[in-house]
């Protein structure tokens, strides 16, 4: 197999810096993986995105990159630039879960990434895309990212479902060894000021805290299997979910890989991070939860980091997270959150 570097190599041969393609680039993970690849030295970053209507273009701000182009066009682009592309990280997407347009979720999550596999596998380019833990379903299968179980995937939304179905594409047509797709868990943090009613609990958690000094968590919705505030989720740092991401620049592992800490952390857990972050005694009250997101609400979600804790020992890499739920809260609140501002 020729390694990434080895293209690079003969890429360069041909133009003298090739280039990176971010779609979903002034989003939350995607302008962080601008900002980690910067960080790492790269400049030649084609981003991808439409930001109109929203506050994502405060995300690019000090980001280094050579062109925004909208989703729309960035097939026009690519054509005729097949040996200047180093590789595509396909991050763009419409993640909303309540999101009821089946047809624009077919066209908008999984064709546009058919057409850009596709792109990317015949001209021998690097392609790492966003799945979702949200193909895990209620979690009754367990959350394993191995290939062989994914026919068995049930998604609660049409959200995942789009996800899905792209995932089981790749995996037809017997080239998930030659991509990487990233099921990303709970990501949070910096860069998640547009999500509205999809931005992270500790983003929709911390104005409370700050200025009422309580918090409202949902009543559990299984009260038989979980008492109030008991519900677990895998929590992962944007800036550890796009160091694990960047990570696939540099070597050429395939496959679908969870992107999760791998520990479960209950919401009170959580609520309490929040306010020891901002400094304020923990208070938290219990709501019930609507009847509309009791029908599709997960109770537990745990990403198995088994393959890609397995895969990073053998290429002989480092720790894989430098946060912990406790710091990664911490460092939100204290240099992003309290401070109005982007990473």
């Amino acid at each position: 197999m020729t390694t990434l570097l080895q293209r690079d190599t003969m890429k360069n041969q041909k133009c003298k810096s090739p280039l990176i393609v971010v779609t979903g680039a002034a989003g939350m993970i995607g302008s962080c993986v601008l900002r980690k690849l910067n960080d790492l030295g790269f400049g030649d970053l084609i981003a991808v995105d439409d930001p109109d209507g929203t506050d994502k273009w405060k995300n690019l701000l000090g980001k280094d990159f050579i062109d925004l182009i909208p989703p729309s066009e960035l097939f026009s682009f690519l054509k005729g630039r097949e040996k200047e592309i180093r590789a595509i990280i396909h991050l763009g997407a419409c993640s909303d879960t309540l999101e009821k347009n089946g047809v624009f979720l077919m066209e908008n999550n999984y064709r546009y990434t058919v057409r850009l596999a596709d792109y990317a596998l015949e001209n021998d380019i690097r392609f790492i895309y966003a799945s979702s833990a949200a193909t895990y379903g209620d979690g009754a299968l367990g959350f394993s990212d191995d290939h062989e179980r994914l026919s068995e995937l049930r998604p609660l939304n049409l959200y995942g479902f789009s996800k899905h179905l792209f995932d089981l594409w790749a995996k037809k047509q017997r080239v998930l060894d030659k991509i990487v797709g990233l099921k990303y868990f709970n990501v949070f943090g910096p860069n998640e000021n547009h999500k509205a009613h999809m931005a992270s609990m500790v983003y929709k958690m911390y104005p409370n805290v700050r200025d009422q000094g309580v918090l409202r968590l949902f009543e559990s919705s299984r009260p038989d299997l979980f008492k109030d505030g008991e519900s677990c989720r895998d929590f992962i740092y944007v800036k550890d979910a796009v160091s694990l991401t960047c990570e696939f620049l540099q070597n050429d592992l395939g496959g679908i890989f969870n992107i999760g800490l791998g520990k479960p952390v209950t919401w009170n857990a959580l609520a309490d991070a929040v306010f020891h972050a901002a400094g304020v005694p923990t208070r938290i009250e219990y709501i019930p939860i609507p009847e509309d997101l009791k029908k599709q609400y997960q109770n537990y979600t745990c990403a198995d980091m088994t393959k890609l804790t397995e895969a990073r020992k053998r290429l002989g890499l480092g720790a894989m997270y430098e946060y912990g739920i406790k710091e990664s809260v911490r460092d939100y609140v204290t240099h992003y959150l309290a401070k109005d501002s982007r990473w």
